[in-house]
């Protein structure tokens, strides 16, 4: 439990159309590990994928495609990754066959963004 002022972003819950993909590319790019996966609502399957902090909760439907009770992209703009080696991330994120965008170097980071294969939009940020 956090004390006023110190609140955190403990997870964050995004509809996928196949989580084990999409936990198997963000433990790639970020160095994460299942933190938990299991049935979920509707039928369908949840992974929780992050680190001991906090974690990114992955759904995917019964019938493998994004539920319109959670329309995709409405109103999220992108989810921001905080990392220590932007280029080497950025080297991953082109290996995995997608496509950096925006770069920006300028204070407080430098960052680049890219779309998954779900077109769920990430911001890669480095303060180093």
């Amino acid at each position: 439990m956090t004390e006023n002022g110190n609140a955190r972003i403990e997870h964050i819950n995004m509809t996928v159309r196949d989580n084990q993909k999409t936990a198997a590319l963000l433990i790639d790019l970020f160095g994460w590990h299942i933190r938990w996966q299991g049935p979920a609502m509707l039928g369908g399957h949840s992974i929780h994928v992050g680190n001991e902090n906090s974690y990114v909760a992955l759904y995917t439907g019964n019938d493998s495609k994004p539920t319109t009770a959670f329309a995709k992209g409405q109103p999220l703009n992108h989810l921001g990754i905080e990392v220590g080696d932007l280029d080497a991330i950025e080297a991953k994120v082109i290996a995995a066959g997608l496509e950096p965008h925006s770069h920006g170097d300028y204070e407080p980071g430098r960052r680049f963004y890219f779309f998954d294969n779900d077109g769920i939009e990430f911001e890669v940020i480095s303060y180093q």
